[in-house]
């Protein structure tokens, strides 16, 4: 049944919210991936955060379909029997035909079911599946692709399930199944081919030839239209995945990607317009700290500075109070991230700060998995020169506080001329020794494998910023995941997150773009571009993003060198602003969480699931969409108050003494207020379209637009 149009990520609050009344009865969800309890990359956070919505909606009938890996098994999910008894016999036969196949609970929140197959026990089916696969679909799988091999199997092996499931039942339920990615696409292509009950939906992530182009250092936005796909895939030995991919998405009965710049990539390479836009959530209340998220980043904060003495010890001429910490973390890709305009403006920044003799120092951190054999010497030194000194400075502290106790006991005031006597100058002497460094504080934490070749290490050399003592922009490389077990930066990723100022994502391509999400709803600003997923919809959304704390780079209209000297600004600007402005924009970025919410972009995937129903049932469902008008939907706008810019702000500290400023800044700026006037832009009730149950079906019924206020 072909539908009207395309929605789109346009209008947020604009599309419908579905009724109660729909009866999920007599359907079954399957959402199948390669990421469920298998945690590789974004596409897993995007499934475990999303999962208490999706159980809540679909109950008992919500099933996850992934790999079986023994490691991610004992520690995440509980084996038991399967509660349903089409999938129980479907299991069973699966079994008994020489395949392993478990059902378990995954211990996440809303604790769905999982069906998890091992795909390496069916190898020995492997050479037959793909002749099979080439003689249906003229795609050939190479011996030396890994990856592709265990696509093919377990793309097989969930075709196979979903067909069981439907042959077990006595009357066959109304299968939705939504495959995400490549990797778990031929299950779909399959199920179509077989001509299965089924509606299927197919979700791309990240097109694989744009992920290949973008970190080829190609101009990709500018010649999507002009790109020789099948030569550009054959030339990076990836066709068959290609095949695979643009397979699934054209089989699909829905077709959906997770931004409109994504949307835009997939019309290109995959030669299929998506039929929604999928935002990525968060779920919320995880991050969320019940108004405490000052609180907490403070107390991240001096964590983190606790870290800075170490690694800086014997150069440690900054002060720490005026000191602020940025960071970028993810795949350590180093252009497709936006790594290399980050060093660049890094340098710039330097330069600004120093010509303008600012007492602000800045330390950058680059948190980016790569091949390493150990932590640093010189690093963990650092911390033990630390330790030292702070377990010094105790024992002089209780030395101290002995002998003026004893001086207060007899009724007399202490001569602090003796209080402090030659062994404790000795012991404070050989401290202050220790601390003598006769290098520069190390770049990187860790030694790399490939030091002379590495993309970060090169760039820090050419630009010259070796953390001395004339640089006020400092630069740290930890190549690892954080970790609150770790001896050297004991902090686990959210913490971190949370004492720091500023996230700094300059992407080239980015689908979506969970870190920028993460700092948000935790309250800290972020830097995002026009061609991150994120970064489009938050420009699409919010008025005036920069006053919300979130800066929107132009990657894709302009050059590098402007884009550089555009973050350069947007870094100077940031380090302008005083105390309070900081705090300001920190409550501000934080009211923006419910905009990443699951309960609000979650709706996106019901409307999919829905549209996927009414083009396999057309009997059964009917999905009506409705043209947006031009008010549809909702921009929050700009903050009523003063922005926090260093021009209009004259304070340094949240806390004043004289009665005038006081009453100047309530006028100028009132968090209650600012807060209820955003809130309104995210209504608890919303209209749009409703279902409705007739006789015999359920038909979807299309109500008035409202328009939200502003």
């Amino acid at each position: 049944m072909p539908l009207a149009r395309s929605l789109s990520v346009t209008s947020l609050s604009g599309l419908e919210d579905w009724d109660e009344e729909f009866d999920l009865e007599n359907a079954v969800l399957f959402e199948i991936a390669w990421e469920v309890a298998n945690k590789v990359g974004g596409i897993y956070t995007v499934i475990q955060t999303k999962a208490r919505l999706t159980a809540e909606e679909w109950g008992e009938n919500y099933f996850l379909v992934g790999p079986y890996v023994e490691s991610n098994v004992r520690t995440q999910v509980e084996l038991i029997e399967p509660t349903n008894p089409e999938l129980k016999r479907t299991i069973d036969k699966m079994n008994s035909s020489g395949c392993k196949v478990y059902f378990g609970r995954w211990l996440i929140e809303g604790s769905p079911y999982v069906v998890l197959i091992d795909v390496a026990f069916t190898a020995w089916s492997l050479d037959r599946w793909k002749s099979e696969l080439w003689d249906l679909c003229d795609i050939g799988v190479p011996w030396f692709d890994r990856e592709a091999n265990d696509a093919v199997l377990f793309g097989f092996l969930t075709a196979w399930l979903l067909g069981e499931v439907c042959t077990q039942s006595e009357e066959p339920p109304h299968v939705v199944a939504h495959f995400h990615e490549w990797l778990a696409g031929l299950g779909l292509v399959l199920c179509r081919h077989r001509q299965l009950p089924v509606a299927t939906i197919f979700t791309t992530h990240a097109t694989l030839l744009g992920r290949y182009l973008c970190a080829g250092n190609v101009d990709f936005y500018n010649n999507l239209a002009e790109f020789n796909l099948d030569k550009e895939a054959g030339d990076r030995q990836i066709y068959h995945r290609y095949c695979l991919e643009r397979a699934a998405a054209h089989c699909a009965h829905v077709f959906t990607t997770v931004s409109q710049i994504t949307a835009i990539e997939a019309e290109h390479l995959l030669k299929r317009k998506p039929d929604i836009v999928t935002p990525n959530g968060l779920n919320v209340k995880k991050f969320s700290a019940v108004h405490e998220f000052q609180n907490l980043h403070a107390q991240s904060k001096n964590r983190i500075q606790e870290f800075i003495r170490g690694h800086f010890y014997g150069h440690l001429d900054f002060n720490l109070d005026k000191c602020l910490f940025l960071f970028i973390a993810g795949r350590y890709e180093f252009s497709n991230k936006g790594a290399d305009i980050f060093l660049e403006a890094l340098a710039r920044l330097n330069y600004l700060l120093r010509v303008n003799h600012s007492d602000v120092t800045v330390i950058a951190f680059f948190i980016m998995p790569a091949r390493t054999n150990n932590f640093n010497v010189e690093t963990l030194k650092g911390q033990a020169v630390r330790k030292q000194l702070w377990d010094t400075a105790h024992t002089v502290k209780e030395r101290f506080g002995k002998k003026l106790y004893e001086s207060l006991l007899v009724g007399q005031l202490p001569d602090v001329s003796k209080m402090l006597d030659k062994e404790d100058f000795t012991i404070m002497k050989r401290a202050i020794f220790a601390t003598q460094r006769q290098c520069q504080p190390p770049i990187c934490t860790h030694n790399m494998l490939e030091d002379s070749s590495d993309p970060i290490l090169n760039c820090v050399r050419r630009i010259g910023l070796f953390n001395s003592s004339a640089d006020r922009v400092k630069i740290i490389f930890h190549p690892e995941f954080l970790s609150s077990t770790s001896p050297l930066l004991p902090m686990d990723y959210e913490e971190f997150v949370r004492g720091c100022h500023l996230g700094v994502f300059p992407s080239y391509y980015e689908p979506w773009g969970y870190t920028p999400a993460e700092c948000t709803v935790m309250g800290i600003p972020s830097v995002s571009t026009n061609l991150s997923g994120f970064g489009c919809f938050m420009e699409e959304h919010i008025a005036d993003p920069s006053a919300y704390g979130i800066y929107i780079l132009d990657r894709r209209f302009r050059g590098v060198d402007e884009s550089c000297n555009q973050l350069t600004s947007y870094l100077f600007q940031f380090c302008k602003q005083s105390r309070r402005q900081r705090i300001i924009q920190r409550n501000r970025t934080e009211r923006l969480s419910d905009l990443l919410d699951w309960r609000y972009l979650g709706r996106y995937y019901t409307a999919a699931r829905h549209m996927a129903l009414a083009k396999a049932f057309p009997d059964t469902y009917i999905y009506e969409p409705q043209e947006p008008t031009s008010t549809t939907g909702f921009r929050y706008p700009r903050p009523a108050s003063v922005p926090p810019s260093p021009a209009l702000s004259r304070h340094s500290s949240p806390h004043h003494s004289e009665a005038e400023d006081n009453d100047d800044e309530d006028e100028r700026y009132d968090e209650d207020l600012e807060a209820e006037k955003d809130r309104v832009n995210i209504p608890t009730a919303q209209h749009g379209k409703k279902i409705q149950k007739t006789a015999g079906f359920y038909k979807v019924l299309t109500l008035d637009n409202v328009c939200l206020r502003h």
